[in-house]
């Protein structure tokens, strides 16, 4: 059996991954708050545990692992949203839903096994809130019920940060109903204008931190296996759900191991509307960069590193993919590459697994007289294996209907009609337009070899054929 090690935040270590039960292998990932298109700085924790789920799975049997993202349907941003366009509440989160499904299977990523929707279980979230008042770890004031966070004497562990640390670098103004600056909502309360639920604190809406806390108990118990987001949910959603869950269950584990992926970069900078580089996944699929190259992008760097978007290495992907395209053509898939899998298993090291995967690519280019079948299966393989190749993602991969080697062969007649009357126009034109058309052209004394670049587009082949 393939053997997984992962990088455990809560530790500080890379560590064996050892399942509670491997018959019942359980992970929840902190989902998208659902009143916008998703970013593409939403798409890396999407892809990063798709990679992860799909190793589970591939470890441990597909009906053993149960992968759980949430959708937060109860917000402060969600209801400006509704006040300002005058649409309901349920029709934009139904709709920002719908968009983020659509977006995320562009991209090749496995649906989870469960979204719940934070409205969904308010009543969990009740539940929790009234054991923790009722064992002293929360208080209920003016409307409010806030964790007492000195109620936790591990509050701050995961992200390696003391309460008193954390007080003195607070700058925001505390509410004068609270015990300690640091305490967080658990129940806040809702005007006539709010979505907003009868408790016994009054009439009011859950906090952000609870809904995970609720959520991930009522489907994946008191103790689960790995926890996972973007290294910003680390401190305070991580921190807080990890508090206000062992107070209510201190007898489970909550989560053993968790997970942070790095964020995104867009040529070198930090994405941010004010700098011109903010972007959705929808608007780079809008613009013809297809989800797969999308995906091959962001797993070229690994999780735990800044992920740095650029046209460089979408250009480059691109090319890669009609290469292993073209290459894998004629073949069924047949076993995933085990020391693929042994890379991948090295903390979800997907950058090491690509770079498997070109190694593979260059062997059985570099025997084009050698019967690679069998090779040639086991890289379609690994690399369906990774979310690529498949045929639901091929379609933007489609050659228009343009031989290369009768282009290849055409330049090389115009070359050698050329030599004998020294007008080299007509070999001039031919090569302008293949390299216009993003194509290597390559004239030796052999021939001539016609290669897709980085750049290459095959509309603009058409007219040359």
């Amino acid at each position: 059996m393939t053997l997984i090690h992962l990088h455990n935040t809560k530790t500080r270590t890379k560590e064996p991954f050892k399942p509670i039960d491997p018959q019942n292998v359980r992970m929840y990932v902190c989902g998208p708050t659902v009143y916008d298109r998703a970013h593409l700085g939403n798409a890396r924790p999407v892809l990063v545990f798709d990679v992860l789920f799909r190793l589970l799975r591939h470890v441990y049997g597909d009906g053993a692992v149960t992968y759980i993202r949430n959708f937060t349907d109860v917000d402060d941003k969600i209801n400006a949203k509704a006040a300002q366009t005058g649409r309901t509440i349920r029709d934009i989160c139904d709709e920002t839903i719908d968009w983020y499904h659509a977006d995320m299977d562009s991209l090749g990523a496995m649906r989870p096994s469960q979204e719940p929707r934070a409205t969904e279980w308010i009543g969990a979230m009740k539940d929790m809130i009234a054991g923790l008042i009722e064992t002293g770890n929360a208080y209920a004031a003016e409307g409010h019920v806030l964790f007492a966070v000195e109620s936790y004497q591990n509050y701050g562990k995961l992200s390696g940060r003391s309460i008193d640390d954390m007080i003195a670098g607070a700058r925001v103004e505390v509410a004068p109903y609270k015990r300690n600056p640091m305490d967080f909502v658990l129940w806040k309360p809702s005007d006539a204008d709010t979505p907003g639920w009868d408790s016994p604190w009054g009439y009011g809406r859950p906090g952000w931190h609870i809904e995970c806390s609720a959520m991930a108990y009522e489907l994946l118990g008191d103790s689960f296996d790995i926890h996972g987001g973007g290294n910003d949910l680390q401190f305070p959603h991580h921190e807080n759900e990890i508090a206000q869950s062992k107070c209510a269950h201190p007898h489970g584990e909550f989560a053993k191991y968790w997970i942070h992926n790095e964020m995104l970069q867009v040529e070198g900078k930090k994405m941010s509307k004010s700098l011109g580089n903010f972007f959705t996944v929808r608007d780079l699929l809008d613009q013809g960069v297809p989800g797969e190259v999308i995906r091959f992008v962001m797993l070229g760097t690994h999780y735990s590193k800044p992920m740095d978007w650029t046209d460089k290495k979408r250009a480059e992907a691109e090319a890669t993919l009609r290469k292993w395209r073209a290459l894998l053509a004629d073949v069924a898939p047949t076993g995933v590459d085990q020391g693929l899998l042994d890379t991948l298993a090295d903390d979800l090291n997907t950058a090491g697994a690509l770079t498997k995967l070109h190694a593979m690519a260059r062997e059985i280019s570099a025997n084009p007289q050698k019967d690679c079948f069998y090779e040639k299966g086991v890289m379609l393989a690994s690399a369906q294996f990774l979310g690529f190749l498949s045929d639901e993602m091929g379609a933007w991969a489609e050659m228009p209907d343009v031989d290369l080697s009768v282009l290849a062969q055409k330049l090389a007649e115009l070359r050698e009609t050329a030599m004998q009357t020294k007008d080299f126009s007509g070999v001039d034109t031919l090569k302008s337009a293949l390299i216009g058309a993003g194509i290597e052209v390559r004239m030796s004394k052999t021939g001539v070899d016609l290669e897709p670049g980085p750049n290459f587009d095959p509309a603009k082949l058409e007219a040359l054929s």
